[in-house]
């Protein structure tokens, strides 16, 4: 029996087409995976499902209804979660949690799924003061409102750690009927080796439809043969890191944190924070949602004053000349952070400009920039209009522009696709050969095993450092993100 019907369906927005002759079918009481590379479709083809695009041409049957001329009958039936879910920041938990029940009819019974969530000891507080994970337990809490017979979830799992994935995992598993069906779209790519169903999307078709394992046994393995049907990835040297110019100098570390804390009243977001990185290094700072990684890095590029303690890049006190000391790093915020209303040139040569780049040199530079990450094509599209694996693109492009010894990198790679992230992978490592000392932070722990060291941090403090290979040892485990929920669990004790 089908939950989902589709027939012939095609979306094209100007001269794009985003959902090209679709005929797909998803089966009812099954958790369905919907995977692909950045504007392969999956979202277009979500909002279609529900309603709230129209389509070309083409036929969509939801439950039996149609989602555009029966859309009242069909809104109570079905639970959606956006990519960005719209939690009123400034109302707390329990005020998000009515407001949904108001707005689906229901009664305000929300005891189970607060103990669930483990939300219950943070009902008073103001959903922008959660961590990434709270949010996302509390999004989806909101969207399991009055138990929908169809759950839409629109990679409800980016940028929140091993730990939270899992929990979001297990909530839509233990809080569904039988009977429920799931479209969960992804990025993480074991997370939809687990799933009942796999669909592969590229530019708009259908290229796989079928159980994960039918495809591959692993998840390592499902990874590769996803990557293959999606085209392969070139796995060729990086330009970026052939057209870097390395900064010859004697400093041991390139960075180091000195008892970096961070105090608000009486709570410790960092505490006791000190290492020391080495040119040509990865050091990675990992750790679940509220951590206290993204404050220490706000606290290393001098973005938020320490309560104590300071850092110093090439040698220079953050706190003493923060100018100087920012002069030689590139920075990648966690969030995109670019000028949307500005093209991609011009955001370059803002940041050449903001980097001290004369102007002689500076139209030079940002056209050696554009041939380096192939950015002729889309150099004159406003930054907003990108598809997320060129926005990141573009941010790693501006941090490099003035060719800095030292790069912080947040969270770069979070909801691109595999390829896109192999990619961009293949560009840090190559970097850091060239002798650039690199700081990053990532939830991907695939990605965590190309770090030389990693920094673990629990509640605002450094709970285990080494290599991966140490950290795994030091948990008996295999996988890093085995070691990464032990070693928290067993710090939790």
């Amino acid at each position: 029996m089908q939950t989902v019907r589709i027939n012939n369906l095609t979306k094209t927005f100007n001269k794009t087409t985003a959902i090209d002759n679709l005929s797909l079918d998803i089966e009812k009481g099954k958790i369905t995976g919907l995977i692909g590379a950045d504007g392969a479709g999956k979202t277009t083809l979500i909002r279609l499902i529900i309603g709230l695009l129209l389509p070309d041409k083409g036929d969509i049957d939801i439950l039996g209804l149609n989602p555009f001329t029966q859309k009242p009958e069909l809104v109570s039936k079905i639970g959606y979660m956006p990519q960005k879910f719209g939690l009123y920041e400034d109302l707390t938990v329990i005020e998000n949690l009515r407001l949904y029940a108001d707005l689906k009819s229901q009664p305000y019974d929300f005891e189970k799924m607060l103990e669930f969530t483990s939300l219950t000891p943070f009902q008073d507080r103001l959903a922008g003061a959660l961590s990434g994970g709270m949010k996302q337990k509390l999004g989806l809490a909101c969207t399991l409102l009055g138990t929908p017979e169809f759950l839409l979830l629109d990679e409800p799992s980016v940028g929140v750690d091993p730990i939270s994935r899992r929990d979001l995992m297990k909530m839509v598993r233990d809080m569904i009927s039988p009977e429920t069906t799931v479209l969960w779209s992804t990025a993480y790519l074991d997370e939809a080796h687990s799933f009942d169903t796999a669909v592969v999307l590229d530019k708009g078709k259908c290229i796989y439809n079928g159980k994960p394992h039918d495809l591959a046994s692993t998840p390592q393995e499902f990874e590769e043969k996803v990557i293959e049907l999606m085209g392969g990835y070139k796995n060729e040297p990086s330009k970026i890191a052939q057209n870097y110019t390395p900064i010859d100098y004697e400093l041991e570390c390139s960075v180091v944190a000195d008892n970096l804390e961070k105090k608000y009243g009486n709570f410790y977001a960092v505490k006791n924070n000190s290492f020391c990185i080495k040119r040509g290094e990865i050091f990675g700072l990992l750790g679940p949602n509220g951590a206290g990684k993204s404050t220490s890095f706000k606290m290393m590029c001098g973005l938020a004053k320490p309560t104590s303690g300071t850092a110093r890049i090439m040698g220079i006190d953050i706190l003493e000349n923060p100018a100087k000391a920012r002069s030689n790093l590139g920075y990648m915020a966690q969030k995109f952070s670019l000028y949307g209303q500005l093209t991609v040139r011009q955001n370059l040569e803002f940041f050449a400009a903001a980097y001290g780049i004369g102007l002689l040199d500076r139209k030079k530079r940002v056209d050696e920039i554009i041939e380096v990450f192939d950015f002729q094509t889309v150099q004159d599209q406003k930054s907003e209009d990108l598809p997320l694996g060129f926005k990141q693109r573009l941010s790693l492009a501006c941090a490099l522009i003035h060719n800095p010894p030292i790069l912080f990198l947040d969270e770069p790679t979070s909801g691109v696709d595999v390829i896109a992230r192999r990619e961009f992978w293949n560009h840090i490592t190559s970097l850091a050969k060239k002798g650039v000392t690199i700081l990053v932070t990532t939830h991907f722990m695939d990605e965590a095993e190309f770090c030389d060291r990693i920094s673990l941090f629990y509640k605002g403090e450094a709970i285990a450092v080494g290599s991966p290979e140490e950290l795994k040892q030091q948990a008996h485990t295999s996988t890093m993100e085995d070691a990464f929920i032990t070693l928290i669990k067993e710090s939790g004790k």
